[in-house]
């Protein structure tokens, strides 16, 4: 027996606590997430703004059990989905017994980092501070960035990481780990996230309908999964449904000839089949839902909490 399943087995010296990753929209949290889970766990899009509830990633290191809260990139709220989206951001680094801060060192002290550094003071608990992208800036800049963020908000320590290039990853990794409170393992050992897999089979096909629209498709669109039925033999078939506003958005996906909305399942496919472990026959269908955007139920089903006004 390892010494990983000795130590969840009998219940002694493991760890389990919660990581809430927070920053500006496209800092790189979900890649980051996906890069310490180890596997795709939640959306990943160069579009800002694209996770839209508190996904939880779920990462083994030793005996300790990390379970990452990827939340909505903090920005200013126009809509009553942006509002529902940073109350969600806030709410989980409140409720997390670590923050962690990622910063784009790209963008440096911008006016998108600045008031969420701002908003830290509100925050209990210890916090940390993540400069990720640092492979595409140069060296000498990155102390004198990490210096002026420390002066802004009180952090315990600083990584240096490429979450897309995994540089720095493990480091990170490990001194969370150790940093986790004493008690036992919430989640089984081989799970990765705590979204049901037709939660997270929605969230693939949604990052391949922003890769493949981003400039012409609103963010008022939205996946669901229809049904999840494990066939004989262990395929599995999957029906969505992409929910539009307008007839004119549902052409769009579609494309000429239905060639946009079969690119769009093809990619989609192959990334669920990944993370099903299986053969995966999905079918993707089209609606038009004028005004879901002001539909309560529509909020509850991603997590969000409806907010009124």
């Amino acid at each position: 027996m390892s010494e990983t399943e000795s130590g969840t087995a009998a219940g002694e010296d493991t760890r389990c606590g919660f990581v809430a990753l927070i920053g500006a929209p496209n800092a790189g949290k979900s890649t980051l997430l996906n890069a310490l889970v180890g596997t795709k766990v939640t959306i990943v899009s160069h579009k800002v703004q694209t996770t839209r509830a508190l996904i939880r990633g779920i990462s083994v290191e030793g005996q300790s059990q990390i379970i990452f809260v990827d939340t909505p990139g903090i920005f200013a709220p126009k809509r009553r989905l942006d509002r529902a989206m940073v109350t969600t951001a806030w709410s989980g680094a409140h409720d997390a017994d670590l923050t962690a801060v990622l910063m784009d060192a790209r963008k440096g002290l911008d006016e998108d980092i600045e008031p969420i550094l701002e908003h830290l003071k509100e925050v209990r608990g210890p916090k940390i501070l993540i400069l990720n992208k640092i492979d595409v800036v140069p060296r000498d800049s990155l102390l004198g960035l990490a210096k002026a963020a420390n002066e802004k908000a009180k952090f315990e320590t600083t990584f240096m990481i490429s979450a897309l290039k995994s540089d720095g990853v493990v480091d990170l990794k490990q001194w969370l780990a150790e940093r986790m409170p004493t008690g036992p393992w919430l989640y089984p050992e081989d799970q990765i996230a705590d979204a049901p897999m037709r939660q997270l089979a929605a969230e693939i096909t949604r990052e391949k309908l922003f890769e493949r629209l981003h400039q012409e498709l609103p963010y008022h669109s939205t996946v669901e999964t229809e049904q999840w039925k494990e066939l004989r033999g262990g395929d599995v078939r999957i029906e969505q449904t992409i929910y539009v506003e307008r007839e004119s958005q549902r052409k769009i996906v579609i494309g000429k000839g239905g060639q946009t909305l079969r690119a769009i399942g093809e990619a989609a496919r192959k990334d669920i089949a990944e993370i099903a472990d299986a053969k995966v026959h999905l079918f993707l269908f089209v609606k038009v839902r004028e005004g879901w955007g002001d539909d309560p139920e529509r909020y509850r089903a991603m997590g969000l909490e409806f907010p009124k006004g």
